[in-house]
């Protein structure tokens, strides 16, 4: 797994106009909505 996930659309507006941003490790800007957010994994599995 790569260190940064890549997003596929913004997950407040579904555009597909995303760039990585500089305020924060792993943070990407949403150039439709103007959003900056982050993505962070959770884990693998259902949990029991």
């Amino acid at each position: 797994m790569s260190e940064r996930a890549v997003p596929f659309y913004c997950p407040y507006c579904g555009d597909e106009d995303l760039r990585p941003a500089e305020a924060a490790h792993g943070a990407w800007y949403c150039g439709s909505c103007l959003r900056t957010f982050t993505l962070k994994m959770i884990g693998i599995g259902v949990p029991s």
